[in-house]
């Protein structure tokens, strides 16, 4: 157990919505988490900062663990969008956020 542990959660809870996610394996479901297309900063694996400039999703990976390229989620207005990256944060809760780098492929 982690200090952090559920953090993910008060975060989505707060700053977030409900998204659709459809994996490409197992069942569709709605996920309290975070939706953005305004650019956003996070850390590299290398400890620098990445710029991010597509839309993002971020979840926390206990409720989407699976979450992978291909994946797709629908936002509250009816858009769709397609997983194209999938960036693991440095934290060590075990609901720590899951980056999801997306591309929109439907409206």
């Amino acid at each position: 157990m982690s200090i952090f542990d559920g953090m993910s959660g008060i975060l989505s809870g707060i700053l977030g919505g409900t998204v659709g996610y459809v994996p490409a394996t197992g069942f569709s479901r709605q996920i309290q988490s975070i939706f953005r297309e305004a650019p956003i900063e996070v850390e590299g694996a290398d400890g620098q900062i990445v710029r991010i400039d597509a839309p993002t999703w971020r979840v926390g990976r206990d409720l989407a663990p699976e979450a992978r390229r291909g994946d797709r989620i629908t936002v509250p207005d009816g858009r769709t969008f397609q997983i194209m990256v999938v960036h693991p944060t440095g934290s060590p809760a075990s609901d720590a956020f899951l980056i999801c780098e997306l591309q929109i492929v439907g409206s």
